[in-house]
């Protein structure tokens, strides 16, 4: 075997360029060394290494923040500021204590005390002076990634400390310096190259050519490692963070977001640009011009792939596009007006005018016309941007008054990132399609030639609902979720939790749909939650947990959880809650109604609600309003729809009265079969409702509106069965006066039973004209075997004028209601 022994300084520069690709570089931001057990992970990451390695740190969670702060306490001569320097020292100390032993700990404490003497210099001077200028922050800022590495280097074995300031030069712009790339790819060369097989490098910090120190911007160590990557040209630049990679959305806003595996450069820098915080923008930039793989990396869960950024990348998934990423705050400004118009350089000038402040733009959208341009900032660059603009617009803004600068706050940007979305029909209409359906508006919009990503501005208290839309729009989720806000916990509204429960892991399993209850409401008491209720817990959680009902205080907390995809269900009887559903589809939440109220009371209102749910794009079902789980209202709208028209309904639609006058017989009177209706949630919570007819009122109102005859409640013909004297007074007074009546009846009955004829509650509807009425039947009519609480329908129409279409089942009861509602929410999905 034939040994070669060389320097590096003979290798011609082409051939070291070759041999450095065997060199990797790490960054472990604060997350990943945010406690000594972190670091120790670190360690194991690092040990498993074959090729030598340069490990970038950050300073330990948190510090940069405290630094500052501390600085800011200085400033306002705050003597508390000495209290937070204290709490670092400790914690310094305490993470030197931790990890290393013998001579290692006394050098590391022996430096960690002249860093703090440094510090406590630096900020008594920033407390008298009562000033903390960029160039003081940089020296304080630095200390936290100085100390760690420190720390670290001394943890590792075998490891090399070198000061990021001696190898990487900046200009002198204190906070956000620009890196001098050729003197400091030299510097990092001479110290790095072929000397050792580890070398630990603190991230962040920089100096100028005459050793003042700088700071390269808040991710600046993501920058750090690679620019020395890109000095060294490394087989690969690894970013290890507490994230699985780049995921397809923000996690904390999008539950169903996944890690992307792989992203081009351009695809990770447009990410990054729009809010995705993995990498800081800036580091791709070096690793790009010497195409490095960047691998991006969970130190939580190293087994985990993460995301290789590349020049070439490969689509996981059927979507066209990767990612969605989103800046949460921005202001926009708008220069509109006449005078641009036709003129050449008003946008030099404007954005000339930004430039000379620093002040940088994320957006800009232009109208064909030239008459304005839009463009989006951070916030707190407005009122800096609104002084530029107008200073330097004067003329036209003051004097002409053919320009005018507005400013709109409170906003989001939404990006959707992909290379292929590149001559791909449909995208945009995808985007703006989820956006609609959640009633989410469009307030700007860019998209350059490339293709490579649409952005749209929203109002920022829309920005979670519009990210899920979007998400959901684009990415073939494992699951389609559905939020359900529930009011009324009585027979019905308990009979539906109960269903909701049985189906919740079947739907989940087999339909992919997952049900989450997110809102429940009764008389008493009222509880949210923007994740979910346990629905096996749910009603004891109202009791013990919920606060006051309020059902107006309720919808509006409905709306500022703004979940896509939300329903609210009615299973009351209260007109208080129909009198709401115009605020909940104002809101875009389709609602599911088992309340007859709403779509009974004037004929106005329930035109303005179907108007409202049509407009919005979401959905008003009433099924159960008539008949319970029958199809009734789908069927009458079938054949509307289809082009039929209704000439006559015929029905006994309460299953109540039905199920009293079935009940009826010598040993069951009347007051006892009405008291069995209601103990058997027949009846409505108070039956004097169904016995007045005021049930079947509202129910043939409904079916006659819906198959376009206009009725209101007066035009409908009622005879009561009963004394107007039974209805007044209370519901016990109620129960004694009909006691009263049971003779009567029974002598009726016999009498009905001996002509061979039944009672039967009945509801006429012919061309427009209603009535309802007890009437009796002979065997040959279709409602004379009915039986229980059953409900039948006729409809006679154009089409079936001869023999009338029947729909005849059972119509009342909390379960088949119930079953019917969960239908509808269900109909609700399959939109």
């Amino acid at each position: 075997m034939l040994f070669l022994c060389f320097l590096i300084s003979d290798i011609p520069r082409d051939v070291k360029e070759i041999t450095l690709r065997f060199m990797k570089v790490l960054k472990f931001g604060g997350s990943s060394i945010g406690t000594p057990e972190r670091i120790r992970s670190v360690k194991k990451i690092i040990e498993a290494e074959s090729l030598p390695c340069v490990a970038v740190v950050s300073a330990f969670e948190g510090v940069t923040d405290s630094l500052k702060k501390t600085s800011e306490l200085a400033s306002l001569h705050n003597p508390g500021y000495g209290n937070s320097l204290d709490e670092l020292y400790s914690r310094h100390i305490s993470f030197a204590k931790d990890l290393l032993t013998g001579q290692n700990l006394d050098i590391a404490l022996k430096k960690i005390e002249e860093f703090f003497d440094e510090l406590k210099e630096i900020l008594n001077g920033i407390f008298l002076v009562r000033e903390l200028s960029k160039y003081s922050l940089d020296k304080v800022l630095s200390a936290g990634e100085r100390i760690s590495a420190l720390i670290i280097s001394l943890f590792f074995d075998r490891c090399i400390l070198i000061d990021t300031r001696e190898i990487i030069k900046t200009d002198d712009n204190f906070g956000n310096a620009a890196v001098d790339f050729e003197s400091s790819s030299k510097l990092i060369r001479e110290r790095i190259i072929g000397k050792n097989n580890l070398y630990c490098v603190p991230g962040f910090i920089s100096s100028t050519s005459t050793g003042e120190t700088t700071t390269l911007g808040r991710g600046g160590s993501d920058y750090t490692a690679a620019i020395i990557a890109a000095a060294v040209n490394a087989v690969a630049l690894e970013i290890w963070t507490d994230t699985d990679g780049f995921m397809t959305a923000d996690p904390k806003k999008v539950e169903k977001a996944y890690a992307i595996r792989s992203l081009t450069y351009s695809e990770a820098i447009e990410l990054s640009h729009f809010g995705a915080k993995v990498i800081y923008t800036p580091s791709l930039r070096p690793v790009y011009k010497k195409q490095i793989p960047v691998y991006v990396k969970n130190s939580f869960n190293p087994k985990s792939e993460g995301t290789v950024i590349s020049e070439k990348s490969t689509n996981g998934t059927i979507s066209p596009i990767k990612g969605i990423s989103s800046i949460d705050h921005i202001d926009l400004i708008t220069l509109q007006g006449t005078a641009m118009v036709g003129v050449t350089g008003t946008s030099m000038r404007l954005f000339g005018a930004l430039a000379n402040k620093n002040i940088n733009i994320v957006l800009i959208t232009q109208a064909s016309s030239e008459y304005s341009i839009t463009f989006a900032i951070d916030p707190q660059y407005t009122k800096q941007a609104s002084e530029a603009i107008n200073l330097e617009f004067s003329r036209e803004i003051t004097y002409s008054r053919e320009l005018n600068v507005l400013i709109e706050h409170d906003l989001s940007i939404i990006a959707i990132v992909g290379e292929k979305m590149k001559n791909t029909p449909g995208i945009s209409a995808i985007l703006f399609r989820s956006l609609a359906r959640n009633g989410i508006s469009v307030i700007a919009t860019a998209q350059g030639s490339s293709e490579l990503n649409i952005s749209v501005v929203i109002r920022n208290e829309n920005l979670k609902r519009a990210l899920n839309a979007i998400h959901d729009g684009f990415f073939l989720s494992r699951y389609k979720e559905l939020h359900l806000f529930l009011a009324g916990t009585g027979n019905v509204g308990s009979s539906l939790i109960k269903q909701l429960r049985k189906q919740h892991d079947i739907l989940l399993k087999d339909h992919n749909l997952k049900l989450n209850l997110v809102g429940l409401i009764n008389s008493r008491h009222m509880l949210l939650d923007s994740k979910f209720i346990p629905l096996d817990k749910c009603t004891e959680m109202l009791s013990s947990k919920g606060e006051k009902s309020d059902i107006g205080l309720f919808i509006s907390r409905m709306a500022k959880l703004n979940l896509r995809n939300s329903v609210f269900i009615d299973c009351t009887a209260d007109a208080r809650v129909g009198a709401i559903y115009g605020d909940v589809l104002e809101k875009y939440v389709s609602i599911v109604a088992a309340n007859k109220i709403a779509c009974s009371s004037d004929y106005s209102y329930y035109g303005k609600l179907k108007a409202l749910a049509n407009e919005r794009g979401v959905r008003f079902m009433y099924e159960t309003t008539v008949g319970a789980g029958l199809p009734i209202i789908k069927t009458i709208n079938d054949l509307v729809v289809s082009g039929d028209r209704i000439l006559k309904i015929e029905a006994v639609l309460s299953g109540t009265l039905n199920f009293i006058f079935n009940t009826i017989s010598p040993e069951i009177p009347l007051s006892s079969a009405i008291r069995m209706a209601k103990e058997k949630g027949i009846s409505e919570p108070d039956p004097r409702i169904d016995l007045s007819g005021k049930d079947v009122v509202r129910k043939i109102m409904i079916l006659s509106r819906e198959a376009g005859y206009p009725v209101e409640e007066k035009d409908v013909i009622v005879k009561k069965f009963l004394p107007e004297s039974c209805f007044k007074g209370s519901l016990a007074s109620f129960y004694e006066k009909v006691r009263e009546l049971d003779p009567a009846f029974e002598r009726e009955r016999r009498e009905l039973e001996q002509s061979h004829r039944k009672w039967r509650f009945y509801a006429i509807m012919d061309q427009g004209k209603a009535s309802v009425e007890l009437i009796t039947v002979d065997s040959s009519h279709p409602s004379y075997n009915l039986e229980g609480s059953n409900n039948i329908v006729l409809l006679t129409t154009e089409r079936y004028r001869e023999l009338p279409m029947v729909i005849k089942g059972y119509g009342a009861g909390a379960d088949v209601t119930a079953a019917g509602v969960f239908a509808d929410i269900m109909r609700v999905v399959n939109v």
